[in-house]
C-alpha cells in the first residue's frame, strides 16, 4: 500500500460501510429464496452470474486474474467456500443476526488456532477480547438445553471455517491478486453447488418444504421469481466485495476491518424493516460485546499477522 492509498481513512470507511449496507441487505433475500430454491442450486446459478463480473474486475485495474500458486488459491477457496455454505444454510434457518454472530467467530479461532499451531503468545488484552466476544456470541446465539442443537452451532462451524480461509490468505497466498482470490472462492462455490447438485439427484428425492429444505433440496425447474432474485443477490454480491476490496485498497487495514462489523447493525436492520425480526435487549448488547471483542483482535491479528 503506498502513502497515498494509506491517507484516505473516511473514504475507506465510506467504502466499507457502503458494502456492508448491500450485503446485509441483500443476505436477508435468503429466507424467501429458502421456501423454493435449494442451497446447492442457488450457489451454483449466482456463480454462473457472479463470475462473469468478476472476469471484467481487471478492466478496472484491481488485480490480475491468474493465481501465482493454484493450489493455495483452491484450498483457500475451499475454507471459504465451506464456510459460506454453512453461513448460507444458517440464515435460512435461523434469524440473520443468529447468522452472522456465529460467523464473526472468525476472530476467535483465528486468535486460537494461532495460538495452538503457531505457539504464538496471547496477550491479556486479547484474552479479555475473547471472553467479550464469546459472552457477546451466547446473549445473541441464546443457547440452552432445552434447545441446544446441532444447528445452534452451524454458524460458529461457518466462522470456524472462515479463520481457515483467512489464515490461509495471509499464510499461503501472500502477493495473490485480490481478484484472483475472489474469482477463486466463486468458482468454488459454484463446483460445490454443482456437486450437491449431482448428489441430490443420486440420492433419493427429499420432499420437505419451505426452508426447513433448503439444505436438502435438489435441482427445481422453473425457478419463476427466484431467478430474479439470484441474479439481484449476485450482482450485489459482486459489488459489495468490489466495495471492500476498495475500502482496504485506499484505507489502513485495520482500520477498515472495524467497519465491517457494521454489518451486525444492517443485516438485523434490513431484517426487521422486511420480516419484522427483532431483536432482545440482551442480543443488543451481545453484538456491541462481538463488536468490540472484534476491534481489539482485528487490530492485533492484521498488525502482526
Amino acid at each position: 500500500m503506498t502513502q497515498n492509498t494509506a491517507n484516505r481513512p473516511l473514504a475507506s470507511a465510506f467504502c466499507m460501510l457502503f458494502a456492508m449496507s448491500i450485503i446485509g441487505g441483500i443476505d436477508n433475500l435468503i429466507v424467501i429464496l429458502a421456501q423454493d430454491i435449494g442451497l446447492w442450486q442457488f450457489h451454483f446459478f449466482r456463480a454462473l452470474m457472479a463470475v462473469p463480473l468478476v472476469i471484467a474486475l481487471p478492466l478496472l485495474g484491481l488485480g490480475t486474474l491468474w493465481p501465482l500458486r493454484t493450489w493455495a488459491v483452491a484450498l483457500r477457496s475451499g475454507f471459504v467456500g465451506i464456510s459460506m455454505l454453512l453461513y448460507f444454510s444458517s440464515l435460512a434457518l435461523m434469524p440473520i443476526a443468529q447468522a452472522l454472530a456465529g460467523l464473526f467467530t472468525s476472530p476467535i479461532f483465528i486468535l486460537l488456532i494461532k495460538w495452538l499451531y503457531y505457539r504464538e503468545p496471547i496477550q491479556s488484552v486479547r484474552i479479555v477480547a475473547v471472553i467479550l466476544g464469546f459472552s457477546g456470541i451466547l446473549m445473541v446465539l441464546r443457547p440452552d438445553a432445552e434447545s441446544l442443537t446441532w444447528l445452534t452451532l452451524l454458524p460458529v462451524a461457518a466462522g470456524f471455517f472462515y479463520a481457515l480461509g483467512a489464515l490461509a490468505t495471509r499464510s499461503l497466498c501472500v502477493g495473490e491478486s485480490t481478484v484472483a482470490l475472489l474469482a477463486g472462492m466463486w468458482v468454488m462455490l459454484g463446483l460445490m453447488g454443482a456437486a450437491g447438485l449431482v448428489l441430490l439427484t443420486i440420492l433419493p428425492e427429499n420432499n420437505i418444504s419451505g426452508a426447513d429444505g433448503f439444505v436438502s433440496r435438489g435441482w427445481i425447474w422453473p425457478l419463476s421469481q427466484s431467478i430474479i432474485l439470484i441474479m439481484i443477490q449476485a450482482v450485489f454480491s459482486v459489488i459489495g466485495v468490489f466495495f471492500i476490496i476498495k475500502s482496504y485498497q485506499i484505507g489502513d487495514v485495520s482500520h477498515a476491518s472495524i467497519f465491517e462489523y457494521s454489518v451486525m447493525i444492517f443485516g438485523p436492520f434490513y431484517a426487521y424493516l422486511i420480516f419484522d425480526q427483532t431483536l432482545t435487549i440482551l442480543q443488543i448488547i451481545g453484538i456491541g460485546f462481538i463488536i468490540i471483542a472484534g476491534t481489539v483482535l482485528a487490530f492485533g491479528i492484521r498488525l502482526k499477522g
